[in-house]
Formats: C-alpha cells, structure tokens, sequence
C-alpha cells in the first residue's frame, strides 16, 4: 500500500485532500503538523510520498528542504502552497527531480492529477507554476513590505534567530516564521544572507549597526 505523509497544518487543506484521495483505495495518509514529526513519519516510512504546504511549515529555507530530500532519496515531493517565489523554484525544481510543485488555488482536475503523478514517482509542475518560471523576470528596486515584515526583516539581519524574534515580539515560532517566509517571497530571496543584503541597500540597517 502506497503512503502518502501529508505535511501541512491546515485543516481545511487535510481534509479536502483526504477527501479527494479516497479515489485511490491503496492509499493510506499520515498528517504531521511539524518538521518533527515529519521526519518521524519519514524515518518510519522512508519511500513514501509527501505533500508539502513550504509556506505554512517550520522549515527556513529551500537549502533546508534538500537536505532532507538528500536524506531521505526515495522520497517523493508534491508542494502545495499558496505562494513561492520563482527563484526559489528555479533552484528547488533544478536541483532535484524528485520535487513537484502545485498552488492551492489549483482546479481539482489538476490536483487530482498531481497526486496520481506523486503515487507513480513522477513530478508534477501546475500550470500556474510553468507560467512563472517561462515568464521573464524584471528586477524590483523597491518591495512593499508591511511594517511588521519590516521590523522583522531588520531583526534577522541583526543575526536574530526566529525564536528569538519571537521572543521579542511576544508572537509564536510558527507566526514569526510565516513572516519570514513572505518577506523572502516578496524579496526574491533564498536566505539570510540575501535578504540582509536587501536590508542594507534599503537602508534599513545601518551598516555600522550591522558590524558591531
């Protein structure tokens, strides 16, 4: 019986994939809401397949992301997210074959067919996502940030972790860490490092500030 470990911790999205892969009877599913207990689930069933929510989970960086795809090789990916940037996919889909891609605001005629390519080991890429990564891309001087992502964004170029952000701020890991993951979306960025760039060209740190 074919697994899939489905890692996201939305209700709502469990619920309707479950719902849909009741289609294929040999399936079994197995929801985490955590890196913990994803690895866990992966440890326990090393060839089975994963969805992905990227945006909504506790994992920092696409760097992150491969190195479990390098631990664990016969895994197959499927991520189901809402946004992600197309440098981050370029590198994801260009370093490993093993990662599909689909956004949720897919139609159940392609999600019924992502997960039909994810049980038989193929990737799959939405229609949406090709349409990103063929367009040609414009660079952005200026990027809108919020003012929460501002501050947040001037904390992790400090060198400030994400529990300590958190900390700081009173708001949970899981919160502050979503607004990491928006501030790189909507920078186009891929680290800590990349992102600290943008903060000092942006003049939002001070570069003696960020020396100390």
């Amino acid at each position: 019986m074919e697994k899939i470990i489905l890692a996201d911790n939305q209700a709502i999205t469990q619920a309707g994939l479950i719902y849909i892969g009741r289609e294929w009877s040999d399936v079994e599913w197995k929801q985490t809401a955590d890196k913990t207990s994803l690895i866990e689930a992966l440890q326990s069933e090393p060839q089975s397949v994963v969805i992905l929510d990227y945006t909504l989970f506790d994992l920092n960086d696409v760097d992150e992301l491969l190195i479990l795809a390098q631990r664990f090789p016969q895994v197959q990916w499927l991520l189901f997210s809402d946004d992600l940037s197309a440098d981050f996919l370029k590198r994801l889909l260009g370093s490993s074959h093993r990662f599909g891609v689909l956004l949720k605001d897919a139609s159940l005629t392609e999600i019924r067919e992502a997960i039909r390519c994810l049980l038989v080991h193929e990737r799959y890429i939405g229609r949406r996502i090709a349409e990103l990564l063929l367009s040609p891309i414009s660079p952005v001087e200026f990027v809108p940030l919020t003012k929460t992502e501002v501050e947040i964004l001037k904390d992790i170029a400090l060198g400030m972790t994400t529990k300590e952000i958190a900390e700081k701020r009173f708001s949970s890991f899981h919160t502050v860490n979503t607004h990491r993951k928006n501030i790189f979306r909507k920078l186009t960025v891929n680290n800590v490092h990349e992102a600290t760039k943008y903060a000092l060209r942006a003049g939002l740190v001070d570069s003696a500030e960020y020396y100390i």
